[in-house]
């Protein structure tokens, strides 16, 4: 419910320049009880298209991510800092962050999961409120408002850098044993 009201107060968001040249806005899905919510940086084209979030290339490899640690997209919570496309998937500008950061708050807030996993370098930035290159916070667990953070690489970065999935995959062995307390 709490996540339903949140979504309904966006309704068809301007409140930001992306408003008019996205497709779909894309809130988020998955379960409103996980105790794993995902957050990364900003719908790509297929998510625009579908208004899902992770379900281009990169989400395919999400989802692996998420099965490897014995569970399914069903079971966790998937979100972005931003909530509609930037064209050209460019990266995020300050002002669109700002004019979406309330809603991520909210999110974050009705879901309470246990443990936030921030995938890649703005959704750790925002989420640990630092300006830290992503090679240095990757692997070392931050916390926001209580909740414990692990900061490591975008599903996109691994599909150019393959060999960074080693690094990912231990990140992702330490969420498990969190989740598992």
């Amino acid at each position: 419910a709490a996540l339903k009201a949140i979504r309904d107060e966006m309704g068809d968001c301007q409140r930001c320049k992306l408003g008019a040249t996205r497709t779909n806005l894309v809130f988020g899905q998955g379960s409103p009880n996980s105790r794993l919510m995902i957050i990364g940086e900003a719908p790509g084209a297929d998510e625009d298209e579908q208004g899902l979030a992770f379900v281009g290339k990169a989400g395919q490899l999400l989802t692996k991510i998420i099965e490897a640690i014995g569970m399914t997209r069903d079971e966790v919570f998937i979100t972005n800092i931003l909530k509609s496309r930037p064209p050209q998937n460019r990266n995020p500008e300050p002002d669109e962050i700002l004019a979406c950061q309330g809603f991520l708050d909210r999110q974050i807030d009705a879901i309470r999961p246990r443990v936030i996993v921030a995938l890649g370098k703005f959704a750790a930035h925002w989420v640990l409120k630092t300006a830290e290159p992503i090679t240095r916070l990757r692997g070392k667990m931050g916390e926001y408002k209580g909740i414990p953070v692990m900061p490591t690489y975008h599903p996109a970065y691994l599909l150019r850098t393959p060999s960074a999935k080693k690094e990912v995959c231990e990140d992702m062995k330490v969420v498990r044993g969190m989740l598992q307390d």
